[in-house]
Order: structure tokens, then sequence, then C-alpha cells
């Protein structure tokens, strides 16, 4: 079995628009059980299948989702690319909500999660490169194909992975803006890395769902808002998934 693309979708993203289903799997890893059924199908005329991140109804935190079950299992089936699709909220000024974000590097505040295939007994310690977490010629890909689906995105990016699932407060954003993430998110890592441990091509939809704490013209975070906006911005993937897959 061979995919042409996997897709993880995150908080908004429970079904994947367009996507002719032919089968659904919940492969069995070393690592356990993945966050739900993968769905396999036909999408623009390749194969692609797509697991929702948290669960089709999400009830999986951020901190409890089994990514190494998770990109495991895709990587069973044949992935070769995965693209993530990731929630997330604006630190640097053209990163407002609604917006479209092509990210091209991390920071990973992440703590107390499994972050490598290497984690387990008897298992060969890989010290992967991992200076550029986002395989660029995916990322290039997935910016050209926003430009042909004629979607605006933002084509960079430092994604600062958090661990939820409360959002931040104004001193951390604060402190991630002084280390230069422009992004804050609790999904990014560690699966990225993990993609990377296996060899597979893997890059980030970022969709901006409110400015992060302290940022913008905001007071507070309105969770009404937030989802509001990501409803919006989510309808972009799918055109850019598709031009892609044809391009």
């Amino acid at each position: 079995m061979s995919l042409d693309l996997a897709l993880i979708g995150g908080t908004g993203l429970y079904q994947f628009p367009g996507l002719v289903v032919s089968e659904r799997v919940r492969p069995d890893t070393p690592f356990g059980a993945p966050s739900g059924d993968i769905v396999i199908g036909e999408l623009a005329g390749k194969r692609v299948a797509f697991l929702a991140r948290h669960g089709e109804s999400h009830t999986i935190a951020p901190h409890r989702v089994n990514y190494r079950a998770n990109v495991f299992a895709l990587h069973a089936l044949g992935a070769k690319r995965v693209i993530g699709v990731n929630a997330v909220g604006g630190i640097r000024a053209d990163m407002g909500p609604k917006v479209v974000v092509i990210p091209d590097q991390i920071i990973d505040y992440t703590h107390g999660r499994f972050t490598s295939f290497c984690d387990v007994d008897g298992a060969k310690v890989d010290h992967i490169d991992f200076s550029e977490p986002y395989t660029e010629s995916l990322r290039q890909s997935l910016i050209a194909a926003a430009a042909r689906a004629g979607v605006e995105v933002v084509k960079d990016g430092c994604y600062g992975a958090t661990q939820g699932p409360r959002l931040e407060t104004r001193a951390e954003i604060a402190r991630m803006q002084r280390d230069g993430s422009d992004l804050v998110g609790m999904t990014g890592m560690p699966e990225a890395a993990l993609a990377r441990e296996l060899g597979l091509e893997y890059a980030c939809i970022a969709l901006i769902a409110n400015w992060a704490a302290g940022c913008g013209d905001q007071a507070e975070i309105s969770l009404d808002e937030i989802f509001a906006n990501l409803a919006e911005c989510t309808a972009q993937v799918p055109k850019i998934v598709s031009a892609m897959l044809v391009g």
C-alpha cells in the first residue's frame, strides 16, 4: 500500500472536505493506538490518508495525544509526505486572526511528552539533524499551491509549541516573543521531530484562530471568536492541499 499524502487535522478539522473515503483503518503500533481511525480515500485523483489528531470528537488534549502512534501508523500505511494542520495563536504583527501561515521554524516548550521513537528499551539512539524542522521542498510546494488556489499565506514563521491545554499567560507570550516565536500552538511538537526520525517529509499549515495573550488589539480571548475564526481559515486548507496534489 502507498499513499500520495497523509494529513493530520487539528482543532476544527475532524473530517477532510472533498476526500472520497474508501476505507477506515486503525492499525495497532508498538506505541499503542493512534488518535482514531485513519480515513483513506481519494482527493484530487490521489490516494490520501487523514487522521484527526484530537480524535473525531475532540476528546484528546494536546499533551495526551499519542504522537508516536499517529506518525508511526501513517508511516506503516505507506505515507512518505505528511502535512500537519495546526490551530495557533498569532504573536507577530502580520499574524492576526484568520491568517494562514506555512512556518519554517519551531521552538519546543513542551514537557513530559514521548518525543522520540528512541525512547524504548533496546532502541538505537538516532540523533537526527533538526536544524530545519520542516521539509523545505514540501513547504515550498504548499506555498506554490496556495498561490495557484488564490489563498494568501504568510510564507515563514517560528512556531512556539506549548504544553496546553490551557492558553498562555501574557508573561509567557512576552517571553516567547523575545525568544523569536511568531506563533503559539500546542501540537507542533513532537510531531515534526517524530516525522523526521522516520524519514518522512513533513510540513505544517498553521491556522491563526486568535491573537496570543497580550498581542494585537484584543482585550481578552473569546472561545466563540476563536472557533469562528478557525472555521473561516480551515475552509482554505482543502483548496491548498488539492492544488498541491494536482500541481
